[in-house]
């Protein structure tokens, strides 16, 4: 409902996830509730969920609904999340503001006036709205950290290949020339956006899990580690760096 009623305000919503609440109601029933378990998340336009288009806010593909939720998707509801609506974003995705010729402008909830920034701009306003307390953005030069910015809440661009939009072909860049190779100067990756990292947080060691490693060969089998997030790295011997 608030999702809703924030759409209505800055139209950051592009469709809803129809079998969300069937997928709640199954997961009651299971013994093992997974780290996200009951926990609504949005999720960006581009990212294939099935039976829903993934648009990249291009005519072109309106009419493809996917026949398989990508891999990222998969380990959400493994972990008991609960992927709910998909989110706007600018046409082919590589703008700093929010804006399509389907889905139309993205305002800033904060500011209707402003931007929301891109190319997570749904996602930013949804959750700077109130409409979403974690999301699944995509970033190749700033497109999380830009609208996390411009919307006063938190996001992180993961390590290159941490978690890897070509788990599914549909979230590679939707322009002829762009690549997401790992020889590629510059990775795009999937992360999450939320209003706090404590959320980030717990969303990373939800998919730094077993049932990703598994789903995706090629991303480095390496859990989340708590403690490097709480007290830093540690310096390796001998190392002594400059004051």
């Amino acid at each position: 409902g608030q999702a809703l009623e924030v759409n209505q305000e800055v139209n950051c919503v592009t469709d809803f996830i129809h079998g969300c609440e069937d997928q709640l109601q199954k997961l009651k029933k299971q013994k093992e509730k997974g780290l996200l378990y009951g926990i609504p998340i949005s999720i960006k336009d581009h990212i294939n969920c099935k039976g829903h288009i993934s648009s990249g806010g291009m005519v072109k593909f309106l009419g493809r609904v996917k026949e398989e939720d990508s891999v990222i998707v998969q380990v959400l509801k493994h972990q008991g999340g609960i992927p709910f609506v998909k989110t706007n974003i600018p046409q082919t995705m590589i703008n700093y503001d929010c804006s399509n010729p389907i889905f139309g402008q993205t305002l800033n909830p904060l500011n209707p006036q402003k931007s929301p920034g891109g190319s997570s701009g749904g996602e930013g306003a949804l959750i700077a709205g109130g409409g979403s307390i974690l999301g699944i953005g995509s970033d190749v030069a700033g497109s999380i950290r830009l609208p996390s910015s411009f919307c006063g809440i938190c996001g992180l661009k993961p390590t290159g290949n941490r978690i890897r939009p070509s788990s599914n072909p549909v979230t590679r860049p939707a322009l002829p020339g762009c690549s997401d190779r790992p020889l590629f100067a510059v990775t795009g990756m999937l992360g999450p956006m939320a209003r706090d990292v404590d959320s980030l947080a717990l969303c990373m060691k939800a998919l730094l899990c077993q049932e990703m490693f598994q789903l995706d060969p090629t991303v480095p089998p390496i859990p989340f580690d708590e403690q490097v997030r709480l007290h830093g790295a540690p310096r390796l011997p001998g190392l002594h760096l400059p004051s």
